[in-house]
């Protein structure tokens, strides 16, 4: 079952800091994933330009401290925390990191080995959280705000609980083509939703990610704020830090869309946006 992308009139405000286009390399395997080749070839983002004009890629300090560097001298199974609980994600003020922190504790940590990297990030949206929730809990229609699904299909029988699975086809350029993914937790009342990736044809291994969706109301104003996390295996040739950037781009692109789509819903007659004065 085909599900067509349905996306808002209004555009994604970019957030430029520089201007020239960001060279960034993640390398990937040439061939099927089922085959491992020595011929490797880099993957830049200046193939999609749209990616250096709408995005700052530079990490904060704190971003890269979350997770610890893995060496040669470290045991691969062994396992700690993520620490997302320590400092707030870039975007959130104190007092919104500290309503948050419960949430993130809870649904946002991870255990994770030394080959492995993960990151939380945060996106303010003023749109209340009901119409945003009802666009992150479409598990079978991804496309909707996510940049780089290019088709989504599920079976004809498709329900949206816990264990079911969605296919999606990936835009060109990507270092992947398809993926497989597991719908594993689903929470209509607390606007929490998680999957992990279980096949296809792509680098991210091991990949598991959780949003969450968290209303705000102070001094007559609504706002929401979207937070974003994931683990995910370091490719063989990859550092954490190529990894992490790589998934953060494409997060954060995908929670501007969200933030574009979920305003435009929210809009009302006279073009004033629901949350702002």
């Amino acid at each position: 079952m085909d599900r067509n992308p349905s996306y808002a009139n209004g555009s994604i405000k970019p957030r430029l800091v520089s201007d020239h286009s960001v060279l960034y390399s993640f390398i990937f395997s040439d061939t099927d994933t089922h085959h491992t080749s020595t011929h490797k070839k880099p993957f830049l983002f200046s193939k999609l330009p749209f990616l250096s004009s709408q995005i700052s890629l530079s990490l904060s300090a704190h971003a890269m401290d979350q997770t610890n560097s893995f060496s040669a001298e470290q045991d691969p199974t062994q396992t700690h925390p993520t620490r997302h609980h320590l400092e707030p994600p870039s975007g959130l003020t104190p007092e919104e990191f500290l309503d948050l922190k419960p949430s993130i504790m809870e649904h946002h940590t991870y255990s994770m080995t030394t080959r492995q990297c993960s990151s939380l990030l945060a996106q303010r949206i003023h749109a209340p959280p009901q119409a945003v929730w009802s666009v992150v809990r479409c598990f079978d229609n991804p496309q909707a705000y996510k940049h780089f699904i290019k088709s989504c299909h599920v079976k004809e029988d498709f329900q949206l609980v816990v264990g079911s699975t969605r296919d999606v086809n990936v835009i060109s350029g990507l270092p992947a083509a398809t993926s497989t993914e597991r719908l594993d937790l689903l929470d209509d009342d607390r606007h929490v939703i998680g999957f992990t990736i279980v096949g296809g044809e792509h680098r991210l291994r091991n990949y598991r990610s959780v949003s969450s969706v968290h209303g705000f109301e102070r001094d007559g104003k609504i706002w929401t704020v979207v937070l974003e996390s994931y683990v995910v295996d370091v490719p063989e040739g990859n550092t954490e830090e190529d990894t992490r950037l790589f998934a953060d781009t494409v997060v954060k692109l995908n929670l501007q869309q969200l933030a574009s789509v979920t305003e435009g819903m929210s809009a009302d007659g006279d073009g004033n946006r629901n949350g702002k004065s």
